[in-house]
């Protein structure tokens, strides 16, 4: 048989005319030289820090806020700016930023500061083994020779406290008193008001010595943005306006989220480009936007816990063999009975099954009522949330609820056809 010749791919890809010309504008992780509608936040911050410039420590703050309202973009921002001018000052201020969702242990909090002082290759701090103590006191004399002011940034400071404890903001926002030749200040970021209702009332105060709140963006200041980022990411006359107010208004509706708006333009340019159109239209917006509700319902279905799958799968295949629009708790029990013997793993009691319920109910993939039937008693009447073929088809892509599907499906099917007979 003869072979054909292919050119390199990339080749015919790359000459396609494209919509987009800077493509990293549109990442969440870039930031602008100005943040629409924020230049209070922008203002109020840098004078919080300003006096590390003069060798002095500033305060620690905590910042609060929804997901998207520019909370940590602004925060690295301004301490990029600080950075920049301590060094014209020659009172150099050295930020590090820490997310904790990532990193949410003392240890490993301390090696990542103590790697930031030193740098990577003279952190001689292990993996694991060293008693927090230890690390701590190593930490402390690495930052005190530095002998210069050192912010250090903690997103999403609430992971840490609900992994950790306080234990080690306590002592972070007590070494201040162990310095003698630097300055160390903190920044929380998060976006849970009531995290510190769990941590020490000690650090509590010294970690919230000033507080900002960063509010959600209306409809009209998320098009001013996605303007700005418009300008600088397409080319000229790609994006119809429309496009753009539609990106942002249904991201006002989900809590004024910047970030969730430039995904939504990302997503439908990229669509648009992959079709070879020389314009976007507000139907690639609405194609972007079923893409993102389904990557993001795909990614809630495939991480649940295998007793979660098998109860969600219990109430999947209820809809779609008995065709139970609405069923009780007794209805799920009955099929994840018969799910957890075909499949020979545990059956859990009644009880932790209606927790699990409760907690599918939590992912917005079912909803739950209790109804009164009078003399009969109670009963919490559930409901799928999203439609049931549709979890089928991401159910399919996980090889455990494909197999529920497969075999516990069939046994329902023969019932069903048992009980019209």
């Amino acid at each position: 048989m003869q072979s054909t010749s292919y050119s390199n791919l990339f080749d015919e890809i790359s000459r396609k005319d494209t919509i987009i010309k800077n493509r990293e504008v549109l990442e969440t992780t870039y930031l602008p030289d100005n943040f629409p509608h924020r230049d209070e936040e922008v203002k109020n911050l840098a004078e919080i820090l300003q006096p590390s410039l003069d060798g002095s420590k500033p305060s620690n703050i905590l910042i609060y806020g929804q997901t998207g309202t520019g909370k940590t973009a602004i925060t690295k921002y301004v301490c990029r700016q600080l950075s920049e001018k301590s060094r014209e000052c020659k009172k150099e201020v050295k930020m590090i930023y820490i997310n904790c969702k990532q990193t949410n242990t003392a240890y490993g909090i301390l090696s990542r500061i103590g790697e930031e002082v030193l740098g990577e290759k003279e952190n001689e701090i292990p993996i694991a083994g060293w008693r927090t103590e230890q690390i701590y006191e190593i930490v402390r004399k690495r930052i005190d020779n530095e002998g210069s002011s050192i912010v250090i940034i903690l997103d999403e400071v609430d992971a840490l406290v609900q992994k950790s404890g306080s234990d080690i903001l306590y002592h972070l926002t007590g070494m201040n008193v162990d310095l003698v030749n630097s300055k160390m200040s903190l920044i929380g970021i998060s976006n849970n008001v009531g995290f510190t209702k769990n941590i020490d009332p000690r650090v509590k105060s010294r970690l919230g010595e000033e507080s900002m709140t960063f509010s959600p963006y209306n409809a009209s200041q998320l098009i001013d943005i996605l303007e700005q980022r418009a300008k600088e990411a397409f080319n000229r006359g790609m994006v119809n306006d429309v496009v753009i107010r539609m990106c942002a208004g249904r991201a006002a509706q989900e809590h004024g989220d910047a970030r969730q708006a430039l995904d939504l333009l990302r997503i439908a340019v990229d669509i648009a480009e992959r079709d070879g159109v020389k314009s976007v239209d507000i139907n690639y917006v609405e194609r972007a936007q079923n893409r993102m509700e389904e990557d993001q319902l795909k990614k809630v279905i495939i991480t649940l816990p295998l007793q979660h799958k098998a109860i969600l799968s219990s109430i999947v295949l209820n809809e779609l063999y008995d065709k139970l629009k609405t069923q009780t708790t007794g209805d799920v029990q009955e099929i994840y009975s018969n799910v957890c013997e075909r499949l020979e793993i545990d059956e859990l009691s009644g009880r932790r099954v209606s927790q699990i319920i409760s907690e599918l109910e939590m992912h917005g993939l079912i909803s739950g009522k209790v109804v009164s039937w009078g003399r009969h008693g109670r009963s919490r009447v559930i409901k799928l949330e999203i439609g049931s073929r549709e979890i089928r088809k991401i159910m399919k892509k996980d090889s455990y609820m494909d197999d529920i599907l497969k075999r516990a499906g069939e046994g329902l099917l023969r019932r069903r056809q048992l009980r019209i007979t």
